[in-house]
């Protein structure tokens, strides 16, 4: 279990519904020209410098126009093709989750993934977790030990269930580490950022490591000028307690399941595995 200590440090994406997600957009002051790959990973032609996007965000809040530019915000479906686009180009961007911010890169763009272990100040050696859009894309990137029940009751919510990771994910994401975390934040418009992607997201919180997490995206300006843009849902929560973890559990041995950390969400968490009879070690 030595080898799992390092998920504690696993960010909190909680189960609060956020359907209808009032949405601003920070948008990078020049536009992103999208290369696909068909892995939805983007082209790793990386022409522009995504490091040197030193302040090249902007403001737009829902229903205004920006007194500059007079651009208003675009619509929810606008903002997720936006996302998309910047990801593709190795982009770093901040998202409201389903409780804090997080900022996600394309977990299978090597670019992404390097700026946000940068960004977070992260040691490649503590794992950060993949966020996919539906239940059916977990067993692309984990090996699943359980029931499609058990996913079921535990997803989407703020549970972090970790496999060991398949071939098929990006081995400069955690390269450390023979296992992956997997999330599926109970957050309509995360997910369909990572249904457009088709592909998983890198997702953690959006502070650097050892740090508090987020609830404003001003709470974390100091990392404005590092993202390729910032979409915000306002202010996601109205207490502390909401900024706790998600639990996260190992569930890579079959029959067994273990906490590694108790979260928001661990008895529940554990009232669901021992129903179908797992058992903890």
């Amino acid at each position: 279990m030595n080898e799992l200590l390092g998920w504690y440090g696993y960010e909190k994406l909680d189960s609060r519904e956020t359907q209808g997600l009032n949405l601003q957009h920070f948008t990078a002051a020049t536009s992103p020209r999208t290369s696909s790959t068909p892995d939805g990973s983007g082209s790793e032609d990386t022409s522009r410098d995504v490091s040197s996007n030193q302040g090249a965000t902007r403001v737009l809040t829902p229903g205004t126009t920006n007194s500059e530019t007079k651009e208003s915000s675009p619509r929810v479906e606008d903002a997720v093709e936006q996302a998309v686009s910047f990801l593709q180009q190795g982009h770093v961007i901040a998202v409201p989750t389903d409780t804090i911010y997080g900022i996600a890169c394309l977990a299978q763009n090597s670019t992404g993934v390097r700026k946000l272990y940068e960004i977070k100040k992260r040691e490649q050696s503590k794992p950060i977790a993949i966020c996919v859009a539906d239940i059916q894309d977990i067993p692309l990137w984990g090996h699943v030990t359980v029931s499609t029940s058990v996913l079921q009751e535990l997803l989407p919510g703020p549970v972090t269930l970790i496999f060991e990771r398949t071939p098929n994910l990006n081995v400069q994401l955690n390269p450390t580490v023979k296992f992956v975390g997997i999330r599926i934040p109970n957050c309509s418009f995360i997910r369909c950022v990572a249904h457009s992607c088709g592909a998983p997201l890198a997702l953690t919180s959006a502070n650097m490591s050892s740090h508090s997490s987020t609830l404003a995206v001003e709470e974390f300006k100091d990392l404005w000028p590092d993202l390729g843009a910032v979409f915000d849902g306002g202010h996601l929560g109205e207490n502390d307690p909401l900024r706790l973890g998600s639990t996260v559990v190992d569930l890579s041995v079959k029959g067994y399941y273990h906490i590694v950390r108790s979260g928001c969400a661990e008895e529940t968490t554990k009232k669901i595995l021992e129903k179908y009879h797992l058992m903890e070690c």
